[in-house]
């Protein structure tokens, strides 16, 4: 009788589960100008903040950096732990949370975006990356296109091709009316336009040509036709008896004054999160990766102290680590 082998197959190797990536726009991002990774990067901190900087530093770009995330996919320490261990690892200077706008007008979304650093930085580094990363999230202002205002007449920059003969059956338009209608400036309309608002003020073409300068000062200092036309339209005589010397005193002595553009203030692009209350703010307000009311109330101080003196590119590690420990004790 032929004995039937009973020895089980050899089982494949389990592969790991590839960490989840975060959403396009969001996780993990490398901060450049890092320190070749070593043994000892992390020999400084705890052993549970040492273990999960590990852990993140080997994350890929991209990598979900959520706190459900973290603690999900790494076996020792749950959610508490690891929002711990992220707050502490802010302090030591080796991560920002921050939100990022994406988008422009009413598409415009916030990102949340965590910059890691291999190398420890202090307040100052971070605040100048985090500066010019804000610049990068800016939009680019579009470039607008060369080229002659609408009312520059079109035959100034192009060769115009000969006009056909129309039939004889089509109507001919004057010649001055089909050649100079394009090429009309805002002002000049402006001016045309005023014998319709009142007729005491009906200016000819010739008028309407002589003090087309004087009206473009007008445009020139940022008002627009609707109120040009009210400024030379209120309160008239019952009779104007010359509407174009009428319309040239007007214009001359209620010419307004030149207002500086309005300066709007850009709304921000890219605001830090606290590591301890989750305040957003900007880059220049925080130290250690906390806003200042959680800086002063975690080492009881009333003001925030002067910076640290630094003696090299690098931060004071020691100082970060000294730091951290202090903070590890009051949780």
């Amino acid at each position: 009788m032929a004995a039937q082998d009973l020895s089980p197959a050899l089982p494949t190797s389990a592969r790991s589960a590839p960490y989840p990536k975060a959403s396009p726009g969001y996780g993990k991002r490398a901060v450049p100008g890092q320190n070749p990774p070593t043994a000892d990067d992390f020999a400084f901190l705890p052993e549970r903040e040492r273990y999960l900087a590990g852990y993140v530093d080997r994350l890929p770009d991209g990598a979900a950096m959520s706190i459900k995330s973290l603690a999900k996919c790494q076996p020792l320490y749950g959610q508490m732990a690891v929002g711990s261990a992220l707050r502490a690892l802010a302090v030591a200077g080796h991560l920002r949370q921050v939100r990022c706008a994406v988008g422009e007008g009413e598409g415009i979304r916030w990102v949340t975006r965590t910059f890691w650093s291999r190398t420890a930085r202090d307040n100052e580094w971070w605040t100048a990356f985090l500066a010019a990363e804000e610049g990068r999230c800016a939009p680019q202002p579009a470039v607008p296109p060369v080229g002659p205002p609408p009312w520059v007449p079109a035959e100034s920059t192009a060769i115009e091709a000969p006009a056909a003969e129309p039939p004889p059956s089509a109507p001919v338009l004057p010649k001055q009316r089909a050649e100079e209608s394009p090429g009309l400036s805002p002002a000049y309309l402006a001016l045309a336009g005023l014998g319709r608002t009142d007729a005491r003020l009906a200016l000819s073409a010739a008028d309407c040509a002589v003090l087309e300068q004087l009206a473009a000062q007008w445009f020139a200092r940022g008002v627009d036709a609707d109120y040009l036309t009210r400024a030379l339209t209120a309160r008239l005589p019952e009779a104007v008896d010359s509407p174009v010397g009428f319309v040239r005193r007007r214009l001359l002595d209620k010419l307004p004054p030149y207002l500086p553009a309005a300066q709007d203030t850009p709304a921000p692009r890219l605001m830090v999160e606290c590591a301890d209350c989750g305040a957003l703010g900007k880059a220049e307000v925080f130290r250690d990766g906390l806003c200042g009311p959680c800086y002063r109330s975690t080492r009881g101080l009333a003001a925030d102290p002067a910076p640290e003196e630094d003696s090299g590119t690098g931060c004071d590690v020691r100082g970060h680590v000294r730091r951290l420990r202090e903070q590890l004790k009051v949780r």
